[in-house]
């Protein structure tokens, strides 16, 4: 064969197996891959299994033997070939081309020689004998279980699993050889046939499974030893009274037949569904099963009450739904089900479950389902043989995905077809809620059983019009029971009883406030007219009711639409007749001797009317109240009274609380509803009572303008100026006062809950001997066993300190090693932070290192220079209890050691001198028998001796040890020794004479036994380390950790259990594209400042970059290209870099600690199950050697824990040959537990067309380096309908397991000692919490990337202080906490019951999360918060990041003011929680933007009143304006605005874990950082965002990216994310506060103006300013120089088909625009432009040309003048390429019109009295007034573009956005003159990294040294 040839071939195999470990060859790793064709296998090869098997196979023996390997690739062409003959699928010519080169170069191998193939066959049998006898067969399993069985570890990874990797391949090469065989001939020989078979039986555990062998017996795993696993497989065999199985149905011969084995013949339901949910059946009842107790009989038997607790779990929902609906379940009586019958149901509604796709979403969809099919079933239970069900079946045969689901998918499918991606409004589309919500009426079984097609509920939609000015959809099926329209008008509909509340008190106290505080008979006739204002109110409720629900009026229930119209019909007569009444009761009153029996009737109407709402509202809150109303449902009246005041929904019932909760909550509102109304009436309301008589009862005045509105009307608006910022105030404060007792409750809660105790190294050391008992009480289940008379015996031997001490080492040394492991610890730090074992015979408990490092320094300091009696020495001891304990180790460490080491004479020495010392200190004479000054001599020599002793044993060594010991021995007894020998003169003399004769000491017996060298080493570091270690550790994060994890052993927390009886639990992550594992090149790819991320990490984590060098055996001054030399360090650096990033490697490892620690806790518990004390004294009882190489440990964290990463494109990254997907292979290999969900797109050939389908499935690392297919369950259709991360979560869902379920996204970490106490949370779900059991853990999130940046930093506290003190108080008192975060943790069989853990529905449930927490409260779950343990969480950390998350956040928010959830909380909870979930939720956006708009309504205000002239009028006439209320109000909100209030919580947090001067410290350099700046700029973002949302849609997931930001962010890319939501409406304010400058009036002057508008100012500026005060790098010359070239080169180039906006200022215009797309969008967008016109009108009048001229006619003028002006613009900006044939002439007309411009405004100024600031205000009145224009014509688009006039409005469009840029540009470029400015600004953006010495100001500056890389 040529070399090209041999070339060709490598080059091909290549390209197949091109993966991603580095670049190119660099960071191969050396094993754990494999290579070859395999794996890269197209999908829709449905075969492609056996395919990809036998590539792996050829792969595997390729140079063993070449020609068969060639046969096993031909066979693999043909199955392809035969499956696809035409290669019309997916990837399959080029599969089979690559496929056909390499058999090609293998013939070609063959050099010319032909090759017969008729020999194929006996040369495969030959080979297939070869190859059991080279790798010895019959003795590989042997050996295997020789090794299991003896239980003893070696190596690495342990000899065992090398032993079974070996096997695992060798059994699936032969297995693969025999199926080759077997398809190839059926002429195999009987002996061969036989040993093939035999073979095949060994391949067992090669069959794909998942957690249990279900399908396989094993002897190999285990879990399935299990008592309970084998119980809970025995409860699901076939029962007696089952119909038979017809024989044609094959079950595996390894089990027998069982129950889901019956429902899969009867119902059709898929072979892998059926796998997967046979095992999660057996994992829920084992796990069950073993919190009641391990079943000890030799066949176990599964407990009735274990079967009872699944089944109602299980079936909670369906039961309720019966009772809703009342209808009878299919049980008749549950108490004469049978055991087997309800495991019978359990498993067909899983089953059901586990194939229904996105149909899950619909849990009473399911309910209907399974009603029926157990109906169906039952009749199937009278025969005797099997039969399948009708309704699953069809010409296909059965199948209950065809015949039950693919039905409703493809209605649910073309309904969110319709929605046109999010654009379409809700209201014209059915969402999953309203397809779920038709089941919850007796309506839904007109679907009949099978489904009754014709039936209108599965009509499809039309397809919409494309028309934009027509909003309306094709012909459809309406709503189900709520419409989301798009309107402000959901937030009164949702919270009207707030508002009415909040417009009634203000009422109320406004009318105490102009009767001047008199209580009289005229005050309380005016307070009585809150009844019209209530039932007024209540009418336009009832008006929003009939309106809201237009769309759903021919779907909903008659009941439902009755029910609206009579409260509307009610409240109309109500409104009317009480305010009738009223009105005459005034009339009456008003006359003189009247008979007030009107007014006497309207008292008792409103009393009685008030009563009633009172009773109902606050007596139904208590739940003995509740129970009693409910028993009094059979009166119809009541009934009836109920029904009109609250909608009867299946969900929201029974939302009341405890009524110890209720009043707990109710307290905390009553405080804040006392403060709020206080200060309204005080600072808001009272001092504008004479202002206002003044300005009403004011004669009228000349306006400056031409007046419409303002005459004879008392100057209403005027008034209504002083008054709007007032009100606006009033609506918002609440939440001012709410934030600050929030904080405060926060504050003392968490002070209760002992958090922040320890918040110091010192802390940490001073309170470590409390640690090991406080461990043992809650993270150790032994605690139980330590009490009893049995423990009392064990006392006496040892101490309990010590045995605490023993159980707690080995946690506290698992996590130092894992610090050390993730680089955060020297190898030296872990020296001193590890613990002894404390097994030993020493009568004390040893301590880490770190405690007494430097003390017996400090005590033999003490004891030189003490002078004192020996009382008065050892107190000075005692003050520093560690040193006490060193000097008593040290006393016993030495005794021991030379106690072992010494013989005879020696030993007796040592025994004659400790007899002594204790002689002295009993007599107190310590420092008279001994030379206390010499005690350095002493140490020094015993120094030298265990220096020795260290070493090695030699010879040499052994000498050096002796004359050590003799040295030792002349100094005690030359030198120290003072003591009187006479007592024990004999033995004295002995060991004298020994001495002199040599024989003293002559052989000591060198240190062999473990226990003994550790002492040796331990007390050789406490004589020599004499640095006080009390900075240890140094690294930050582990300080952090540390701290936090000591804090929480002292918190309040549930006992844990044994991990045998503990909850089991799967976590679960999403992931689409981001980054698993970064790249060599990502890694040393650099940006535009020649800083690649890897010099970046070096620079930021110095001290973690020198740990991982040392851990991988590299010097720290080593270049980086020496580690390019070993594939293993640059996958090892690959992994490092990984880990300081947000990846999916680093989650992955975080999570998988759940395993570790679940490893580690059955490892030494699994002593505890017999004699618990007597196991304390075996030295191996807390040993942890090899502890995740225990089968048992592994099998039991299997059995309680899964982790499953649902990668929803993997099987297309796999295809494409991603690097993600080799990535994500890998993580698979390493870590074992690990399975990745994926959707396969697979197309197939049917009929000569291709079909797509999808897949849902699960794989698991293999041996061979790739993946392994566990579970493939067909899809009916593209499972992603809805939004994209909760689609492909509800696919996965499927593959989860246990009890609970925690939510983790892929930019989270977790850490190893956090994991320790999952159990511990768990139990929480046992635990009383409320009236209802809990259905959420929230647990505390660490945000990891505050380090980074000041911007970091301001988010992480943030976020913080939200996730800690603000979810605390949400969850106590308040009752309100929904799931924000994701590491919460779901009762997951409740929520997969219900629809789920989110909702997916597009664009409404943007923000899917926090559903899961509507939706769990409004099914009655209860919703918690626990801080005793944290998951870590990653931040965007620049700017435009933070900005795009916070916009997609206050989207989500204004999608959720439109949402049914909502709408239903703020109907159905009681007054107090639905005050505490609307500040919580949208209402916390809602203040948000009302804090804007005050600032909007004042300023807007003060222009009415300089521009009509109003203001200075009122001011000279009289000194009413001073108005103290507009200022306490504008005060107040400019402390809001500026971030104070919302600092109260980051403060009092910061005071709670960090301790007073660290918080102050903290809030002093945020406040110089401008955090300020960031806090008001945000409220700019949200405020934009959520307005926007909510008048024209448009939120929409932002994929914000987790990379470090240190770049630099160009000028026109903050000009083009901020523009529209921050620039525009800056630049509105400065026009606005430039206005009322200039035409306002002030008497106080320019003092008076300052502090009425310093707040607008400061607001405008950050809106303004802020993104490039914070951009890196935004004031150096040479960047702005380059930033204004980008940014002219993005305003000029004309935009085109395929231009993007980031590349042209056009196409970012028409993106920007696209947001208006509705007839209703248009309207509302042209009344809010028309505020833009205001300027223009006021300021004309202003001009000194016109004089006192108020006509209309100057008005009309200013227009001509504009329109001149435009068309001026128009002649200048005259398209090029139109006039290029009469270029002269237009060049004329342009100089011409230039010419006559100039002139006449010189005329103007010359021959009139325009003047030159008239021209200056012309400018000022015209810029606002084009910009209305260009609004309007930009929401008209369409009809602007039919006009023509299109090109001309963007091109001013182009001019506004150039003279906005230059406005922002200017002072920028100004300030980067001066270069200190720049110098100054990274200083305030990195000053954290500054602090801790980083080289932040290399990396920005590009000096990158790195060169080397």
């Amino acid at each position: 064969m040529s070399r090209a040839e041999e070339l060709w071939e490598r080059l091909v195999r290549a390209a197949l197996r091109r993966e991603r470990f580095g670049m190119g060859a660099i960071g191969q790793p050396v094993a754990g891959t494999a290579g070859g064709i395999a794996g890269y296998v197209p999908s829709s090869l449905t075969n492609n299994r056996d395919i990809d098997a036998i590539l792996r196979a050829a792969d595997e023996i390729q140079d063993e033997d070449p020609n068969v390997s060639r046969i096993l690739c031909e066979h693999a062409y043909s199955l392809a070939q035969n499956l696809d003959p035409n290669s019309e699928g997916r990837g399959v010519l080029q599969f089979k081309t690559g496929l056909m080169s390499v058999i090609k170069q293998k013939l070609a191998k063959r050099e010319g020689a032909t090759i017969d193939r008729s020999q194929d066959i006996a040369r495969l049998q030959d080979f297939y004998r070869l190859y059991r006898e080279k790798n010895n067969v019959d003795k590989l399993r042997e050996e295997e279980m020789k090794l299991r069985e003896s239980g003893g570890f070696s190596g690495n990874l342990g000899e065992l699993e090398r032993k079974t990797v070996k096997r695992k391949k060798v059994f699936g090469t032969l297995r693969v050889l025999g199926m080759v065989l077997e398809q190839l001939t059926e002429e195999i020989p009987e002996e061969l046939k036989r040993v093939i078979d035999s073979d095949a039986a060994m391949t067992e555990d090669l069959i794909a499974y998942n957690i249990i062998p279900l399908d396989a017996p094993t002897i190999t795993n285990a879990i399935v030893t299990f008592p309970e696993v084998r119980a809970a497989v025995s409860a699901l065999k076939y029962f007696r009274g089952l119909p038979k199985l017809p024989g044609e149905f094959s079950v595996p011969d390894t089990r027998s037949a069982d129950l889901l084995d019956f429902l899969h013949y009867v119902f059709g339901f898929q072979k892998d569904n059926v796998s997967n949910q046979r095992e999660h059946i057996v994992l829920l009842l084992a796990n069950e099963q073993s919190r009641l107790g391990i079943p000890e009989e030799t066949e176990p038997k599964l407990d009735e009450a274990a079967v009872q607790k699944v089944f109602l779990k299980s079936l909670d929902n369906y039961i309720k739904w019966c009772n809703y609906l009342c209808i009878q379940p299919v049980w008749s009586n549950l108490d004469t089900v049978t055991k087997e019958k309800k495991l019978l149901f359990v498993s067909l509604y899983f089953l059901i479950w586990g194939e229904a796709a996105n149909i899950r979403y619909l849990p009473e969809c399911l309910c209907y389902i399974f009603h029926h099919m157990v109906r169906e079933m039952d009749e199937i239970l009278r025969q005797e043989i099997a039969q399948p069900a009708s309704s699953c079946c069809s010409e296909n045969g059965v199948s209950f995905l065809d015949q039950v689901i693919t039905p409703l998918y493809e209605v649910v499918a073309a309904e969110a077809a319709n929605n046109d991606n999010g654009r379409a409004p809700h209201s014209a589309w059915r969402n999953y809620d309203d397809f779920n919500e038709y089941f919850w009426s007796l309506h839904c079984f007109e679907l009949s059983w099978p489904w009754r097609k014709s039936s209108s509920f599965f009509q499809k939609p039309k397809p919409r019009s494309k028309n934009p000015l027509k909003s309306g959809g094709g012909q459809r099926r309406g709503k189900t029971s709520f419409v989301e329209h798009r309107t402000f008008f959901h937030l009164y509909h949702s919270f009207h009883r707030l508002w009415i509340f909040l417009v009634m008190m203000f009422q109320g106290l406004a009318i105490i406030a102009f009767n001047d505080e008199r209580l009289n008979s005229k005050t309380l006739r005016e307070v009585l007219s809150l009844g019209p204002t209530f039932v007024v109110m209540k009418f336009i409720e009832s008006v929003l009711d009939v309106v809201m629900m237009y769309g759903a009026y021919s779907t909903t229930r008659r009941l439902a639409v009755s029910r609206i119209f009579l409260r509307f019909v009610w409240f109309s007569v109500a409104s009317v007749f009480i305010t009738f009444l009223y009105v005459k009761a005034i009339q009456e009153e008003s006359k003189t001797n009247s008979n007030s029996l009107v007014f006497r009737l309207y008292l008792i109407v409103i009393g009685i009317y008030a009563g009633i709402q009172f009773f109902i509202s606050f007596l139904m809150r208590i739940p003995a109240c509740h129970h009693l109303t409910n028993q009094c449902d059979r009166f119809s009246l009541i009934r009836f009274v109920k029904w009109m005041r609250q909608e009867r929904y299946y969900v929201g019932l029974g939302m009341y609380e405890r009524t110890t909760d209720f009043i707990k909550y109710m307290f905390y509102w009553l405080i804040i509803l006392s403060a709020k109304f206080s200060f309204a009436y005080f600072f808001q309301i009272k001092p504008l009572v004479k202002p206002t008589r003044a300005i009403v009862q004011t004669s009228p005045i000349q306006y400056s303008w031409h007046d419409f509105v303002s005459q004879n009307n008392h100057h209403a608006l005027t008034v209504a100026s002083l008054w709007a910022p007032v009100i606006a105030m009033y609506l918002l404060d609440m939440y001012l006062f709410y934030t600050v007792l929030s904080a405060v409750w926060g504050f003392l809660l968490g002070a209760r809950d002992r958090l922040g105790e320890i918040r110091s190294l010192g802390a940490v050391q001073k309170h470590f001997e409390e640690f090991p008992a406080a461990f043992i009480k809650t993270l150790h289940p032994a605690a139980a066993n330590r009490s009893g008379t049995c423990c009392f015996v064990f006392l006496k031997v040892v101490e309990k300190n010590k045995f605490d001490a023993a159980r707690f080492s080995p946690f506290w040394n698992e996590i130092i090693k894992n610090l050390r492991d993730e680089d955060y610890l020297t190898n030296f730090e872990m020296e001193l932070l590890l613990m002894p074992k404390n097994t030993g015979s020493l009568p004390m408990v040893q301590w880490p290192l770190f405690l007494l490092a430097s003390k017996i320094f400090l005590a033999k300091d003490i004891a030189a220079e003490s002078r004192d009696s020996q009382e008065e020495l050892w107190e000075r001891i005692l003050r520093d209890d560690y040193m006490k304990y060193a000097v008593q180790e040290c006393y016993h460490i030495l005794r021991f050691i030379l106690g072992e080491i010494l013989e005879a004479e020696g030993r007796m020495w040592v025994e004659r001198i400790y007899e002594g010392i204790e002689d002295s200190i009993q007599k107190k004479s310590i420092h008279v028998d001994f030379q206390l000054n010499k005690l350095q001599l002493v140490i020094s020599r015993v120094t030298a001796l265990l220096g020795i002793l260290n070493q090695a044993e030699k010879p040499e060594h052994e000498k050096g040890a002796v004359k050590a010991v003799q040295d030792l021995y002349d100094v005690v007894r030359h030198d120290v020794l003072a003591i009187n020998m006479r007592e024990h003169y004999e033995q004295w003399n002995n060991i004298s004479k020994a001495r002199t004769e040599g024989r003293l000491f002559a052989k000591l017996k060198w240190p062999r036994d473990p226990e003994l060298k550790a002492q040796v080493k331990r007390l050789h570091s406490l004589l020599t380390i004499k640095e006080s270690a009390a900075n240890v550790p140094k690294n930050l994060e582990a300080r952090r950790r540390l701290q936090y994890f000591t804090n929480s052993l002292f918190m309040d927390k549930p006992p844990a259990r044994p991990v045998h009886e503990m909850l089991s639990f799967s976590v679960f992550t999403p992931y689409y594209s981001e980054i698993v594992l970064y790249s060599m090149n990502e890694l040393l790819k650099k940006n535009e400042d020649g800083i690649s991320t890897l010099f970046y990490l070096q620079k930021i984590y110095p001290d973690e970059w020198k740990n991982f060098l040392a851990r991988i055996g590299r010097d720290e001054n080593a270049a980086d290209t020496e580690l390019f030399d070993s594939p293993s360090d640059i996958l090892e650096l690959r992994f490092w870099a990984s880990y300081r990033g947000q990846t999916l490697a680093r989650t992955v490892r975080g999570m998988m600690y759940y395993r570790k620690a679940l490893m580690l806790q059955t490892y030494l518990e699994r002593e505890n199950s017999g004699d618990t004390e007597a196991a304390v004294s075996r030295l191996d009882s807390t040993d942890t050697q090899g502890f995740e190489l225990s089968p048992e440990a592994r099998a039991r964290a299997d059995l309680k824990f899964t982790y499953v990463v649902t990668c929803q494109i993997y099987g297309k990254q796999k295809e494409e040959q991603k690097p993600e997907a080799a990535d994500i292979a890998l993580l698979m290999q390493r870590n074992e537990a690990l399975r990745v969900a994926f959707i396969d797109v697979v197309e197939t050939l049917k009929e000569g067309k291709v079909h797509t389908e999808y897949y849902s499935k699960l794989v698991k690392g293999d041996i061979n380096g790739k993946d392994k297919e566990i579970y493939a369950i067909k899809l009916p259709g593209n499972p992603k309908l809805g939004e994209g991360k909760p689609e492909n979560q509800n696919h996965a869902i499927v593959f989860t397991r246990g009890n609970a379920i925690q939510t983790i996204d892929m930019n989270q970490d977790n850490y190893f000692e956090e994991a320790l106490k999952m159990r511990n949370l768990l139990e929480e779900f046992h635990r009383d919490h409320g009236i209802r059991p809990p259905t959420i853990l929230g647990v505390r999130e660490h945000v990891f990337t505050g380090s980074v940046s000041s911007l970091a930093s301001f988010m992480s506290n943030q976020e913080s202080s939200f996730v800690t003190l603000g979810q605390r108080v949400l969850a106590n008192p308040l009752k309100v906490r929904m799931h924000y975060g994701h590491p919460d943790v779901f009762d997951r069989v409740f929520h997969i019951t219900r629809g789920g853990i989110s909702k997916a529905s597009r664009i409404i449930n943007i923000s899917e999360d926090i559903y899961a927490g509507f939706n769990s409260t409004l099914r009655q779950g209860n919703i918690t918060h626990h801080e005793y343990i944290q998951v870590g969480k990653g931040r965007d950390v620049g700017l435009n990041q933070i900005a795009l998350f916070e916009g997609k956040v206050a989207g989500g928010n204004g999608e959720q003011v439109l949402s049914r959830d909502v709408y239903r909380l703020g109907q159905l909870l009681d007054f107090f929680r639905m005050m505490s979930f609307y500040f919580t939720t949208v209402g916390y956006y809602f203040c948000t933007m009302l804090t804007v708009l005050t600032i909007y309504i004042f300023l807007y205000g003060k222009a009415y009143l300089a521009l009509s002239g109003v203001g200075e009028t009122m001011q000279i006439r009289a000194n009413i304006m001073k108005n103290t209320a507009l200022e306490a109000a504008l005060n107040t909100q400019f402390l809001f605005q500026i971030g104070i209030f919302s600092a109260v919580p980051m403060i009092l947090g910061f005071i709670l874990e960090q301790g007073f001067l660290r918080a102050l410290v903290s809030f002093i350099t945020m406040q110089i950082q401008l955090c300020t700046v960031f806090f008001t700029f945000s409220l700019g973002t949200r405020t934009h965002y959520f307005g926007r949302t909510i008048l024209h849609g448009g939120a929409r997931y932002q994929a914000t990216g987790r990379g470090f930001v240190v770049r630099h962010i160009k000028f026109s890319e903050n000009y083009r994310l901020y523009s529209r939501s921050h620039f525009v409406k800056g630049l509105e304010v400065v026009l606005l506060l430039v206005v009322y400058l200039a035409y306002g009036y002030n008497a106080g002057g320019v003092l008076s103006y300052i502090l009425l508008s310093v707040s607008s100012w400061f607001m405008a500026l950050s809106w303004l300013f802020a993104p490039y005060l914070f951009n890196p790098s935004g004031f150096e010359w040479q960047k702005v120089v380059e930033d204004f070239r980008d940014w002219t080169n993005w305003l000029l180039y004309r935009g085109g088909i395929g231009v993007k906006g980031e590349e042209s200022w056009e196409a970012w215009w028409d993106e920007e625009l696209a947001h208006i797309r509705t007839l209703r969008g248009r309207i509302l967008e042209t009344i809010l432009s028309l505020r833009f016109f205001i300027f223009q009108y006021g300021i004309v009048y202003k001009l000194d040309v016109q004089k006192d001229n108020t006509s209309l006619t100057v008005y009309g003028l200013s227009w001509v003048v504009l329109a001149v002006l435009i068309l001026l613009f128009k002649v200048f900006t005259f398209s090029q390429k139109i006039s290029v044939n009469f270029q002269l002439l237009l060049r004329f007309i342009q100089g011409l019109s230039f010419l006559l411009a100039i002139a006449g405004v010189a005329a103007a100024v010359v021959f009139t009295d325009l003047s030159i600031t008239d021209i200056f205000a012309c400018i000022l009145a015209f810029i606002p007034t084009g910009w209305g224009i260009l609004c309007i014509a930009a929401a008209w688009k369409p009809v602007v573009k039919k006009i023509g006039l299109w090109k001309s409005f963007r091109s001013i469009a182009r001019l506004y956005d150039a003279g906005m840029g230059m406005l922002i540009f200017v002072p920028i470029a100004f300030l980067s003159w001066f270069p200190f400015v720049s110098t100054f600004q990274t200083r305030l953006m990195f000053n954290q990294a500054f602090s801790r010495g980083l080289e932040i100001s290399l990396i920005l500056a590009g000096n990158n040294p790195n060169t080397g890389i």
